[in-house]
């Protein structure tokens, strides 16, 4: 471009994004296990009031998205008033980083966290700051000790991806209640589903004027493809990230597919029972072939190698036998590879094709 033509500080230094890999070359189908989606799909009502909304594709959506909100709200015990709704999880935590975050300040994230958090606060001129973990889990201790004056924002996934581990609610309220006066704690739920016990962070957020938790359709719901996502928090905070918010960021089909599928209580329950069932057997699996898991909380497992090149060179073994699972050396861990939860043939298929390459079948 032009040298007179610039573009914001720190846009440049965004690395792009790439999502997990969904196609093999030379191989017309593959198993897709590299974007932890739900191998169940979207509930059969929600697949339906997608369907009928085609019917209404000529008018404009809600731009309160008051249904959908409501539904948050009863399945959840939220004030609906303190839900704000987007284009996936992403687009809450593009609002934030935009709301409270831009030159000069720093926004927390942990090495091994959800990559939008370092490229939603690029994005906004602030600079990402990246804390260290402890064995692959948060560490509070250690981001509380990366605060400073400038600290604006503090990204948490719980459970965390890429490695499924988490911390327990008093973890996250003391770190809450350690941060200093002007950061906000985001906690990233969108895992939340799937851990026995975990409210997201709802309980956090609805009592403390510094936390806010985020929220996706994209996983136990299986609407990734639609992008819906929902956040909640202190009236205040929603009241800025609403006035960020375009008044149509999301159609009529969204809003109507999410509220029909967190409705469907009986579909969400199967999906996370199915999760919890093949999860523990992939996990036990492949510790009896020697590939180390941590505790998993998530609908995906961590698989740790020797090396880089071991992980690498399983990879690509998998690649042959039409398994596609997920690298993470972007994500500081280039020893592992991030197995989604599937159904259970294709955990089968994937635990035989790893033993398989170290030489035990």
């Amino acid at each position: 471009m032009p040298n007179d033509i610039r573009p914001q500080p720190g846009i440049l230094d965004i690395a792009l994004y790439r999502g997990g890999e969904s196609s093999i070359p030379g191989l017309r189908e593959a198993v897709k296990l590299s974007s932890n989606e739900n191998p169940h799909g979207p509930s059969d009502r929600a697949m339906e009031a997608f369907r009928r909304a085609a019917h209404s594709l000529h008018r404009y959506p809600s731009t309160d998205h008051a249904a959908l909100r409501a539904a948050i709200g009863s399945v959840h015990g939220l004030d609906a008033e303190r839900i704000i709704c987007g284009a996936g999880s992403d687009e809450i935590i593009t609002f934030l980083c935009q709301g409270f975050a831009g030159p000069g300040d720093e926004v927390i994230h942990t090495e091994h966290g959800f990559l939008m958090y370092r490229i939603s606060a690029l994005a906004a001129g602030a600079t990402p700051v990246a804390v260290p973990e402890a064995d692959r889990t948060v560490d509070v201790d250690a981001i509380l000790a990366a605060c400073s004056p400038r600290t604006r924002l503090v990204f948490v996934a719980n459970p965390a991806n890429p490695t499924g581990t988490m911390l327990p609610a008093d973890a996250l309220e003391r770190l809450a209640e350690g941060l200093p006066p002007q950061a906000i704690l985001v906690i990233d739920g969108a895992y939340a589903e799937y851990a026995e016990g975990c409210d997201g962070g709802a309980a956090l957020a609805g009592t403390r004027p510094n936390v806010v938790m985020t929220r996706t359709f994209s996983k136990i719901h299986g609407l990734g493809g639609l992008r819906i996502g929902w956040g909640y928090g202190p009236a205040d905070i929603i009241d800025v990230l609403n006035r960020l918010r375009g008044p149509f960021n999301l159609s009529t089909a969204q809003q109507d597919a999410a509220e029909a599928a967190i409705l469907d209580r009986d579909h969400t329950e199967r999906c996370r029972n199915d999760n919890a069932r093949m999860r523990a057997w992939l996990t036990a699996a492949l510790n009896e072939i020697g590939v180390a898991c941590d505790e998993s909380h998530a609908n995906f497992v961590l698989a740790r190698f020797a090396d880089a090149a071991e992980a690498e060179a399983c990879d690509a073994h998998l690649k042959t036998q039409g398994l596609i699972v997920r690298r993470v050396g972007g994500y500081g861990l280039p020893q592992c590879l991030r197995i989604t939860v599937g159904d259970e043939p294709s955990c089968r298929r994937v635990v035989h094709a790893i033993a398989q390459f170290r030489g035990l079948r």
